[in-house]
């Protein structure tokens, strides 16, 4: 094992959803007992074990001897009156959380103007990404588009050249779906064995949502375009980078390429794309184009200049990987990770996120050690095709240092790769898709750093 140098950053605590009666050191076999019974033997022993000190908060009365005061007493909030709706009409997040959100790397090179920023995945619960938090990737800034001056237009392989408004484009059958999108660019700097801190900067161009809209399938019908010829579409944004995609027209027949205006329950984002973009599920986010303006239906990749000499990975024989679409199978633990603490030994919910754009995720292996054993995890419902997906494995830490990773494989077969075995075909000059196993180092005081394991 090789250890990276940190960057320094601010230390973040983990989740207090665990024990810290240091005396639960016991890990039951899998299958000897059920895993309530492990749980309830956990907080058996926490509970028998000597009480932590009480700190008495700040203006609270003193506390009975022996008794916890923010039990003991009742709160200012159980006997006054709360405050009326939210008077500026959209709700926001408590005060108490406003440490949580997108934060920029300090490992990049900053610019008077960023163009990313990295959603908290280690402060995330299930799998959708609020709006709010999700990660950001621009080539040209973003825009706030007044929607009803917005046009999107279809040319090319089709009978009639055809513009839409939004008004046309919401009165059309929507669909909603959940899906990922994830920047072909994640996890670049540990190709060239740079350790960021924490999850957010390693992995944190990753988000997951509910995208509402319209398959673009129906769109091209109605513009009558040949499908029988056409192999490919170009997708072009609004911005001033002028971003252009190929995708393939397999990928668009199937229906689940949709022109979408929607995300979360609302419209989207201008930071993502308002008012309309392109999702392509399990694609790199690259080609789910922002303030999307134009589809033109080809025979051919169009080769577009962000296809041609950017988003491509260079091989240990010198060619290129060029359209490099699917964002294979892929998992990381997001808590315990890289930044936080664990306060005490003992039990601990080891929780991470799995995704494939393939399909599903269908299993989840979890080591405490490195990678020389394997637990199954526990996948969360619901399992989507192209989302995200949750898994969780019990712990019990026992105060030594440990070497926490997941191993995800998806409905095809495929199995997230080790750095060994992904360099082994790729090399180490690729900038996107890295999609090796990640490993948090747990060190003997709790503190949890990013690391590599050859």
């Amino acid at each position: 094992m090789k250890e990276n140098s940190i960057m320094s950053g601010k230390v973040q605590k983990a989740p207090e959803n665990f024990l810290t009666q240091s005396g639960i050191r016991e890990v039951f076999a899998e299958g000897k007992k059920g895993r309530r019974d492990f749980i309830r033997n956990a907080f058996a022993a926490a509970a028998a074990g000597v009480a932590a000190p009480v700190a008495m908060a700040q203006g609270n009365p003193v506390p009975t001897e022996g008794g916890d005061p923010n039990i003991l007493n009742l709160p200012e909030h159980a006997t006054g009156l709360g405050q009326g709706v939210a008077s500026e009409g959209y709700g926001k997040p408590s005060k108490f959380e406003t440490n949580l959100q997108r934060r920029q790397s300090p490992g990049l090179t900053q610019t008077a103007q960023a163009s990313v920023s990295f959603a908290p995945l280690q402060s995330l619960f299930g799998i959708i990404t609020p709006s709010g938090l999700h990660f950001e990737r621009h080539h040209q800034g973003w825009w706030d588009i007044d929607p009803s001056k917005h046009r999107f237009m279809i040319n090319g392989m089709v009978k009639r050249n055809m513009v839409f408004t939004m008004d046309e484009i919401m009165r059309l059958p929507s669909v909603s779906r959940f899906h990922f999108i994830e920047c072909g660019a994640n996890t670049a700097v540990d190709w060239g064995n740079v350790a960021v801190p924490t999850v957010q900067y390693t992995h944190g161009m990753l988000s997951c949502s509910e995208f509402t809209g319209v398959p673009l399938i129906t769109l091209l019908e109605l513009a009558g375009a040949d499908l029988k010829n056409a192999k490919f579409i170009l997708a072009e944004g609004g911005d001033g980078s002028s971003m252009t995609r190929t995708i393939p027209m397999s990928l668009i027949t199937s229906g689940e390429v949709l022109v979408a205006y929607g995300q979360n329950g609302e419209m989207l984002r201008p930071e993502n794309g308002y008012p309309l973009r392109l999702v392509v599920p399990g694609v790199q986010g690259v080609s789910w184009v922002k303030y999307l303006r134009r589809i033109e239906v080809g025979d051919k990749p169009y080769a577009a200049k962000d296809e041609a000499i950017h988003y491509m990975d260079l091989q240990p024989g010198g060619l290129h990987r060029q359209y490099t679409n699917i964002q294979e199978v892929k998992s990381v633990v997001t808590t315990p990770s890289g930044g936080q603490v664990l306060l005490d030994k003992g039990f601990y919910n080891i929780t991470g996120l799995a995704w494939s754009g393939k399909g599903k995720v269908k299993r989840v292996d979890v080591s405490v050690d490195g990678g020389r054993n394997w637990r199954q995890a526990r996948l969360e419902t619901p399992v989507l095709s192209k989302a995200l997906t949750r898994f969780n494995l019990d712990w019990v830490w026992d105060g030594k240092p440990a070497i926490l990773q997941s191993r995800a494989q998806d409905e095809t077969g495929h199995v997230q790769p080790t750095y060994q075995q992904l360099r082994g075909v790729r090399g180490t000059r690729s900038i996107y898709h890295n999609n090796a196993i990640q490993s948090w180092l747990v060190q003997e005081n709790g503190e949890v750093k990013n690391v590599q394991v050859s």
